[in-house]
C-alpha cells in the first residue's frame, strides 16, 4: 500500500467515524474515564464506561469495538478483563489492549498474560510497556537484551521509543494487529510497515489521561477501518490537536494565564473539529519492517 493510499484510508475512517457514531466501550482507568468519554465523543464515537464481566461480555457484542485499559485496576477486573477478551475473541470484534503500568503487582502481569491468545487489534503504549508485553508473550527476541532496557517506572516510560521497535513489530506479527508506541515521535506498526509520526505537544504529557485517551479513540476508529489504519488516524489526530490546543493555549496566555487545564479543554476542542484531511495530512513517514 503506497503512502497516498494509506493517508486516503486514515482521512475516511475519520470521517466515516463521525458518519455511523460507532459504539466503543471501555474498560479503562478510573482516572482518566471522564477524559477518555469525550474523547470518544469528539472523534464522534459513542462511549460506554463498565466493569463487572456480564456487562464486559454484553458489550463485546454489542459494541463495534471495545477498549481495554488496565490503569488504576479494581480486583473485579480479575474476572472482567479475560471473560470480555474471551468474548471479543469469539465474537470476532476488534478490541484495543492499554497495558498501563505492566510489571507493577502480580494482577497486572496476570492480566496481560491471561489475554495473550485473545489477540488484541491494537496494543497502545509507551516504549517501556511495549517491550514488557513482548517479554510476557514469549516474544523475548523482539525485546532488548537483558540490562539494555530498564522496564516502567510506574506509569512512565523508561526506554526510548526506538529501543521498543522490534517489540512493536514482533507483537503486531503475533497478533495481526497494530502496535503503536507513544513519545516524541510516535511509532505504530502492522508489523510490515513502520510509520514515524511527529507533532502534538509536550503538554500532552503533563495533563492525564493522554495516552489512555489516544486508546480510546484508537477503539473508535477500530471500529470502522482495520487496525494499523486505525492506530495511525488516532496517533495523527493528536498530534494534529495537541499541536493546535497548544498554539490556542499560548494565543490566551497573556491575559488569561492559561496552562495545563485550559490546554486539556483547548486539546478536545481541537479534537472535535478535526477535519478528515487534517489528520491524513498529518506529518508521517513510513518505512517497511526490514528497512526500520
Amino acid at each position: 500500500m503506497t503512502e497516498t493510499e494509506l493517508r486516503a484510508l486514515m482521512a475516511r475512517a475519520v470521517r466515516e467515524a463521525r458518519e455511523v457514531c460507532p459504539l466503543a466501550p471501555s474498560i479503562t482507568n478510573t482516572v482518566t474515564q471522564n477524559f477518555v468519554a469525550n474523547a470518544q465523543l469528539a472523534v464522534g464515537g459513542s462511549a460506554a464506561m463498565v466493569y463487572l464481566p456480564d456487562e464486559g461480555e454484553c458489550v463485546a457484542e454489542a459494541g463495534g469495538a471495545v477498549y481495554i485499559n488496565l490503569g488504576t485496576l479494581m480486583p473485579v477486573y480479575e474476572e472482567t478483563v479475560p471473560r470480555t477478551a474471551r468474548a471479543l475473541a469469539a465474537a470476532h470484534k476488534p478490541w484495543v489492549l492499554d497495558p498501563v503500568g505492566v510489571g507493577i503487582g502480580s494482577l497486572r502481569t496476570h492480566l496481560i498474560e491471561a489475554v495473550r491468545d485473545c489477540k488484541p487489534a491494537i496494543v497502545r503504549g509507551n516504549a517501556s510497556e511495549i517491550i514488557a508485553v513482548a517479554k510476557l508473550w514469549g516474544l523475548d527476541e523482539a525485546s532488548p537484551a537483558e540490562g539494555d532496557a530498564e522496564g516502567p517506572r510506574g506509569v512512565d516510560t523508561t526506554d526510548a521509543v526506538d529501543a521498543a521497535e522490534a517489540a512493536a513489530r514482533a507483537i503486531a506479527r503475533f497478533t495481526g494487529g497494530a502496535v503503536a508506541v507513544s513519545g516524541p515521535i510516535d511509532l505504530v506498526t502492522d508489523g510490515c510497515t513502520t510509520a514515524r509520526l511527529e507533532g502534538g505537544s509536550p503538554l500532552m504529557t503533563r495533563i492525564t489521561g493522554s495516552g489512555c485517551s489516544l486508546g480510546g479513540v484508537a477503539t473508535v476508529y477500530a471500529a470502522v477501518t482495520d487496525p494499523f489504519v486505525a492506530a495511525l488516524a488516532a496517533t495523527a489526530a493528536y498530534n494534529v490537536a495537541g499541536a493546535a490546543a497548544e498554539h490556542a493555549v499560548a494565543a490566551e496566555a497573556a491575559p488569561l494565564a492559561a496552562g495545563t487545564g485550559s490546554f486539556q479543554v483547548a486539546f478536545l476542542d481541537e479534537l472535535s473539529r478535526l477535519s478528515p484531511e487534517a489528520v491524513a495530512e498529518a506529518p508521517l513517514s513510513l518505512s517497511p519492517a526490514d528497512e526500520a
